[in-house]
């Protein structure tokens, strides 16, 4: 089973909304065969909080639907810790609810609809999936649409299936 974190810095997420992607996560990471035990953690912003992270980290001066900070990643001059019994920490999942809720109306599907698709996103880049290349984009976005499918939460407009 994963182990995620929440945080809420906006104070205004429901609580069936993480509950949502707790189950979204975990069947996610059961479909992707990741260990038992591994850890994530998901914050949910304001628009404000996440154009600051993304000026800040991303050199992009707009605020963002999420950005995902992947602890696998090597950076230059880091070393790697290997150890047995360690559990694996994959990162953090930063998500706007005000990006999710603009998203949601501009798609026209639920606000779920567009949380679980930003969580799932975030996940997978965290497991180091990318959409850089068409090619990329075409696996991600594969995945991404397998599991919120299976999970019920494909893409027709209310945002069941």
């Amino acid at each position: 089973m994963l182990n995620i974190d929440f945080l809420d810095e906006t104070n205004e997420v429901k609580q069936e909304h993480t509950e949502l992607v707790e189950k979204l996560l975990q069947h996610a990471a059961n479909k992707l065969n990741i260990e038992d035990g591994s850890e994530v953690s998901i914050t949910f912003v304001t628009n404000e909080a996440i154009h600051e992270i993304n000026r800040e980290y991303r050199d992009k001066d707009q605020p963002t639907d999420v950005i995902s900070f992947a602890l696998e990643e090597m950076g230059e001059g880091e070393v790697e810790i290997i150890g047995e019994g360690i559990p694996r920490i994959l990162g953090d999942i930063i998500i706007s609810t005000d990006r999710t809720k603009e998203q949601a109306a501009e798609y026209g599907h639920s606000f779920e609809r567009e949380l679980g698709f930003l969580a799932v996103h975030g996940f997978l880049h965290l497991l180091g999936y990318d959409h850089m290349t068409e090619e990329d984009e075409k696996v991600m976005f594969g995945k991404q649409d397998e599991i919120l499918s299976s999970f019920g939460l494909g893409r027709d407009p209310s945002g069941l299936s």
